[in-house]
């Protein structure tokens, strides 16, 4: 029986797991996977031998909080597939964490798969040296990441990206109003304020500011969000009640697990950067993007850095389709601004426009591509 080590370090890398897995068992119909992931990992056969929450976390400071526990858990990971090797390990995004473990496993004669190239074209291109140690097989996502790899000698395979191939069609949005129980002729705005704990506490008081000065021009308009979790939307919820004064509130849904759904639904986003902003390009949502984060952090990661443009819309465009707001540009006022300005036809087409071409390039099929490209590898 072919037996696979596997990590998966939050939300998305859990879904990319599932899948993945789903694809290798058609190839190997007797494969086993044990480690880290979530319920979707555990849903499609995996042994969860710690849960992807454990990993979920961003920031400088947010990691060195956790530093003691996460090098805990690396380390008993470490032994426990040396002593029992397992025929693979794979390790999906997470790269502070994954690549070390790679490249213990690697050095004791494990084959090592690394799941989501690190964005090493934007910054700290240091860990080169670092995963052509780690890494038997790199997959990458995006096509301007293969020639970032081989040039550096290290064997990377583009397999497209998920959300591309997850995606159906773009359908009318007074159909997927009705959908989630809105009123067809109403202004739909979403707001997506990430997946982790951090990003929620440190970004959506921010969206709620937003949502207030927009809801100051135009009390008519309704707000949607959606999470993966109960627990999430208590959060969201708690600090919506504390942020948004008692009288006036506006109207805001969260919908649990239906992000395409409001993402279709919607007639503009306030979105978090990362992977959703993809995600919006393809229900061809107009959008605003933002991220902010500790203050340390930040002043660290910026001198890092070496791109442009953080959305992907606009990384994958070489030019700013999308606004970005990082930051001290985070001007709830001026966003709002630019919001109420995308509900205009000839503004949200002239993004629109952009997305269709973007979108033509990224379709590849990409849970076969990677669960192909791993069969040769072993």
């Amino acid at each position: 029986m072919l037996r696979v080590g596997i990590v998966s370090g939050e939300a998305s890398g859990d879904l990319l797991g599932s899948e993945l897995i789903e694809s290798l068992k058609i190839i190997y119909p007797e494969i086993c996977f044990e480690g880290i992931g979530g319920p979707l990992m555990e849903s499609a056969g995996c042994k969860i031998l710690y849960p992807s929450e454990k990993l979920a976390v961003m920031g400088l400071l947010e990691v060195a909080g956790r530093y003691l526990e996460l090098l805990s858990i690396r380390k008993k990971l470490i032994r426990h597939y040396i002593s029992n090797p397992p025929d693979l390990f794979i390790g999906i995004d997470a790269p502070d964490f994954n690549l070390t473990l790679e490249e213990h496993l690697r050095s004791s004669g494990i084959k090592t798969v690394h799941y989501v190239g690190p964005t090493v074209w934007a910054w700290r291109s240091g860990r080169l040296a670092k995963i052509k140690k780690a890494v038997d097989l790199m997959l990458v996502l995006f096509p301007f990441e293969l020639a970032v790899y081989r040039n550096y000698g290290i064997n990377a395979k583009y397999v497209g990206h998920p959300i591309v191939d997850r995606f159906q069609s773009v359908t009318d949005k007074a159909v997927s109003k009705k959908k989630l129980g809105i009123d067809p002729s109403k202004k739909v705005i979403a707001i997506m304020p990430g997946s982790r704990d951090t990003e929620i506490r440190k970004i959506l008081p921010l969206q709620l500011e937003i949502m207030k000065c927009i809801y100051n021009q135009n009390t008519d308009l309704i707000f949607i969000s959606s999470v993966l979790k109960q627990e999430t939307i208590d959060m969201i919820l708690e600090q919506f009640s504390a942020k948004i004064d008692s009288h006036g509130k506006p109207d805001f849904q969260i919908f649990n697990g239906q992000t395409q759904d409001v993402l279709l639904a919607a007639d503009a986003g306030i979105l978090t950067s990362g992977t959703i902003t993809l995600e919006a390009m393809l229900c061809q949502l107009p959008m605003i993007v933002m991220y902010k984060m500790n203050w340390f952090s930040y002043k660290i990661i910026k001198l890092l850095i070496k791109v442009k443009y953080v959305a992907l819309p606009n990384l994958l465009s070489g030019k700013e389709v999308v606004p970005e707001f990082i930051q001290n540009d985070c001007v709830p006022e001026i966003m709002a601004n630019k919001i109420m300005n995308l509900l205009n036809v000839d503004a949200s087409h002239q993004q629109i426009n952009e997305f269709n071409k973007i979108t033509s390039q990224l379709r590849q099929g990409i849970d076969n591509k990677a669960a192909v490209a791993i069969q040769h590898l072993l």
